[in-house]
């Protein structure tokens, strides 16, 4: 003999049981009773208490991802400011061309050199909203550009002796944080607006 599935059982609580399903629940005492255990067990679920919790835990927890958020800033702003040291030092101590230097050369750096200013003088970083990160990778990177041109100044004059090798090299760590500046400011630029 076939019995009625738990599927059957439950559609009675719906009144959506089958003919043959209630037909043989009227028949067979065991279907009867498992249906009877099933709203036995239904209304002792219902009669449960709702739980609640003792507290409102969740000012706790915000103020736990508060602190780990500020901690994780000021770690990835060591990073950054590490990163920024470690691309200063590789400016000054970046060993420069070897062997003889070339005119041609010497004047494609200037160049270079001239179109990267020109581009940084089109920006104005004062019209934009900029961290305090960013600021600070910018301000010394601009330090460095201003250092070099003191240099320059000084190979520049009547008493100092002019190498080739020397120009050259500080026209190219010029050029390098000039490209550095510019990428600190397109890159600030493009995340500004997310």
């Amino acid at each position: 003999m076939t019995h009625c599935t738990i599927v059957d059982l439950l559609a009675f609580k719906e009144n959506e049981a089958s003919a043959w399903a209630r037909q043989h629940v009227e028949t067979c005492p065991a279907c009867r009773a498992e249906l009877e255990v099933l709203y036995q067990r239904i209304a002792a679920l219902k009669a449960l208490p709702v739980r609640r919790p003792a507290r409102d835990r969740w000012p706790a927890v915000r103020a736990a991802l508060r602190v780990e958020e500020r901690r994780r800033r000021r770690r990835w702003g060591a990073w950054t400011l590490s990163a920024a040291a470690g691309i200063a030092l590789l400016l000054l101590i970046r060993p420069g061309p070897a062997g003889r230097v070339d005119a041609a050369e010497l004047e494609r750096v200037k160049q270079q050199s001239a179109t990267l200013e020109a581009e940084l003088e089109r920006y104005d970083p004062d019209q934009r909203v900029t961290s305090g990160r960013t600021a600070a990778l910018a301000a010394a990177l601009e330090d460095r550009i201003a250092i070099i041109d003191g240099e320059l100044a000084q190979v520049g004059m009547p008493e100092a002796p002019v190498r080739g090798a020397e120009l050259v090299k500080l026209w190219q760590e010029r050029v390098d944080a000039m490209q550095q500046l510019m990428t600190v400011h397109v890159t600030r630029a493009n995340y500004v607006g997310l």
